[in-house]
């Protein structure tokens, strides 16, 4: 397979020998990983021990909650540990994979320096002030970019760091059939044969808990229809990852094109868009739907958000619910219309 490395060559040449010898690395993934994000801080990590040696460690926010997301970092032994556990002045350089600064969507605290970014959604003008950006909006993963480091640098790995960078691009690109461009299939088709197909399937096949379960009950009774689009909420929820598995349920709806959700965890209210029209981008949206509200993110065809701090019971969700799909009526220019319950009761 010819593959075209050239800028991610040039571009991790450059950065590991400005990062050889300072010390202590920290890389920081988006709260409530999926495993785009965790493939890459690996693959990242990784690559850092084996060109210059330096101790690297992996941090998040939030919860591992989706059951795939479970498995795969029980069955792959992926090192990552809640930021908050650590104390941050230790590290000497700060990297950033499958997010970015500022973002609302990773803990890393606001002001501290970031030195790395390497991301596939779009460029947030934070970034200018990062020594090392690499942001590339036109692929679909962000283990696509970390993976091209490893094969320019030579740089060798074993299956189990080849079936994550699978999966990664694989769900993060559904197969790559969302918003997945040449180098995520090169990569697809390149880690396919290294992969563990054991692994991939418990991955793919996880065990989950009976509040799984109810949580595809709400969802169903809480959904509304309004023509094209659904909405839905899960009010009170114990795992932040439920509301964009949800949306990814109910996307397979007929006649559905965009799918709006949320629910609450602990003090944030979660948010997650998702659509089939390629002429949305999906981020850009669910900024406009937030603004002033809180903070989002995505793109082409997935997105999310967080508004914070939210409490409140049901009546103020609900309230919540119809002030976010009346926003992203305007947004998209369509005329409010009534919307009707998925299910009668």
């Amino acid at each position: 397979m010819n593959l075209d490395l050239t800028n991610s060559r040039e571009f991790s040449e450059k950065f590991i020998e400005w990062m050889r010898g300072k010390g202590r690395v920290l890389i920081v993934v988006h709260d409530n990983p999926d495993p785009d994000s965790l493939a890459s801080a690996m693959a990242l990590k990784h690559l850092i021990l084996k060109k210059t040696g330096q101790a690297v460690t992996i941090a998040f926010g939030g919860i591992i909650g989706r059951g795939e997301n479970r498995v795969m970092v029980k069955e792959l032994e992926i090192d990552a540990v809640p930021i908050e556990n650590l104390d941050l002045d230790v590290f000497n350089v700060v990297c950033m994979v499958d997010t970015q600064p500022n973002t609302g969507n990773n803990s890393f605290p606001a002001g501290r320096d970031v030195h790395l970014v390497i991301d596939h959604h779009p460029e947030q003008e934070v970034c200018r002030r990062c020594q090392w950006v690499d942001i590339r909006e036109n692929y679909g993963a962000s283990a696509t970019i970390v993976f091209e480091y490893l094969v320019s640098q030579g740089v060798t790995f074993g299956t189990k760091l080849a079936t994550i960078l699978f999966y990664a691009i694989k769900s993060e690109t559904q197969d790559l059939g969302r918003e997945g461009g040449r180098a995520d299939r090169d990569a697809y088709m390149y880690l396919l044969p290294l992969s563990n197909n054991r692994i991939l399937f418990h991955v793919t096949h996880p065990k989950v808990p009976r509040e799984y379960f109810f949580s595809y009950n709400r969802a169903i009774e809480n959904s509304r229809t309004y023509g094209e689009v659904l909405v839905f909420n899960l009010y009170e929820i114990d795992n932040p990852d439920i509301v964009a598995e949800m949306a990814d349920f109910l996307l397979r709806m007929e006649g559905i094109e965009v799918v709006l959700g949320m629910g609450q965890y602990q003090d944030n209210e979660i948010l997650s868009f998702r659509t089939l029209r390629e002429d949305l981008f999906a981020g850009q949206i669910m900024r406009k739907v937030v603004d002033g509200l809180g903070t989002a993110g995505g793109h082409g065809m997935t997105a999310g958000g967080q508004i914070r701090p939210m409490n409140g019971n049901q009546s103020v969700q609900r309230e919540l619910e119809t002030t976010l799909t009346r926003r992203l009526f305007e947004v998209l220019g369509k005329k409010p219309v009534r919307g009707k319950k998925l299910i009668k009761s």
